[in-house]
């Protein structure tokens, strides 16, 4: 399989998220992206977001930061990582070719969106993961396919923290989510789904 190497490492956050309803109010067309990859591959939109707000912090143009030559030289980028979802150039052409979603880009909300979802049904149908399952989604979208299968995670106490976090994330997500919908109200996207 394809590594996945995705850092999800950048200086400076583009978006902070305490409430994930107020950014989806901020932002419709994310809100129906990642339910339109919710309907479309049963991947739960709560559990997408964490791993996007992960590895980009919602910043269209995410780069992993480049290495230091002698400890001060800006030098090269660890990893071709890029985008919403900071995904490499191989597994965004795999994901392009398997899908036939050729002209989608990783800079563009709902083609980041449509790619986690899918990468989430990857993983459960290749690794059993339960598609509602952040903390090891996020493990294994970290490590790659072959990495989780392999335990790569386990020599990464680091990443499991992090992985901690996603979890905690979706779950805060999950919980604001189904608050918004249920506070619909008539100044607020909620009220069109």
């Amino acid at each position: 399989m394809l590594p996945m190497l995705l850092s999800g490492c950048f200086s400076t956050p583009a978006v902070n998220v305490n409430n994930i309803c107020t950014l989806m109010d901020e932002e419709v067309s994310w809100y129906r992206s990642v339910k339109a990859a919710e309907k479309k591959y049963g991947a739960p939109a709560h559990v997408s977001l964490a791993i996007m707000y992960q590895e980009s912090n919602f910043a269209s143009d995410a780069k992993p930061p480049r290495e230091k030559l002698f400890g001060v030289v800006p030098w090269f980028r660890p990893t071709t990582a890029y985008g919403f979802a900071q995904v490499t150039d191989d597994t965004w052409e795999w994901y392009q070719l398997k899908t036939g979603n050729y002209s989608a880009d990783r800079d563009d909300f709902d083609d980041a969106a449509d790619f986690v979802g899918w990468y989430i049904v990857q993983s459960s149908k290749r690794l059993g993961i339960a598609k509602s399952d952040a903390y090891n989604q996020y493990l294994a979208y970290h490590e790659g396919l072959g990495g989780f299968k392999s335990k790569s995670y386990n020599k990464k106490p680091w990443l499991k923290k992090i992985a901690t976090k996603v979890d905690n994330n979706a779950q805060r997500y999950n919980r604001q989510l189904n608050q918004c919908a249920s506070d619909l109200n008539s100044n607020s996207i909620w009220s069109l789904f």
